[in-house]
């Protein structure tokens, strides 16, 4: 490197001013230190509950966007509630995967019916699929219900149907889904979570 005087002057009075500032106390590192946005700052908190197994794990799920003319809302982080008492905001490989299952491309949103001996599965509105499923549940009901023994004990009882509740649903949820299932009489019935 070829120095002249005036460069050197120029290096020796960049170093002297720049260990002067260090000895005054002056930190390069916090000067150059900005302040950086949380990236899960802009978004809305939801709470809700794992779907993959019967434990029903607490999560948090953060979406960005307000539904304004054109941004649509997605959810952009996944993670364990720490307030949850099940899993005090652990989550296991599945539950830590959600993100992969939410922004599926092949993930189902909207009921579908094939009927018997089809090969095709056609799309149903939510009204028609809720009307099918209480259709039928009458039908069976009707048809099977069980209101006295042969000896002539009443015994008002559906033994021909089941019920699950899922895994998503709350202590309370599944309290009134109980008392529901109950009172057609049903005997089989389970909640998945034991939440």
């Amino acid at each position: 490197m070829d120095m002249n005087r005036r460069h050197f002057f120029r290096v020796s009075g960049a170093g002297l001013v720049g260990s002067s500032l260090v000895a005054m106390g002056f930190s390069p590192a916090t000067a150059l230190a900005e302040v950086r946005q949380y990236k899960l700052a802009a978004t809305t908190v939801t709470r809700q509950t794992c779907t993959y197994c019967s434990v029903g794990c607490g999560l948090l799920m953060y979406a960005l966007g307000d539904n304004a003319a054109n941004a649509r809302r997605s959810i952009i982080h996944v993670e364990g509630d720490p307030d949850h008492p099940v899993n005090r905001g652990t989550l296991c490989p599945k539950g830590a995967g959600l993100m992969d299952f939410i922004n599926s491309p092949n993930r189902l949103l909207y009921p579908e019916y094939r009927a018997p001996g089809s090969n095709e599965w056609q799309r149903l509105s939510w009204d028609e699929a809720l009307e099918r499923i209480a259709k039928l549940l009458k039908e069976d009901r009707d048809a099977n219900f069980q209101a006295t023994t042969d000896d002539g004990l009443t015994v008002n009882r559906w033994l021909s149907t089941g019920m699950l509740a899922a895994s998503a649903s709350s202590n309370e949820a599944g309290y009134i889904t109980h008392k529901v299932a109950r009172s057609w009489g049903l005997l089989a019935f389970d909640n998945q979570a034991r939440v």
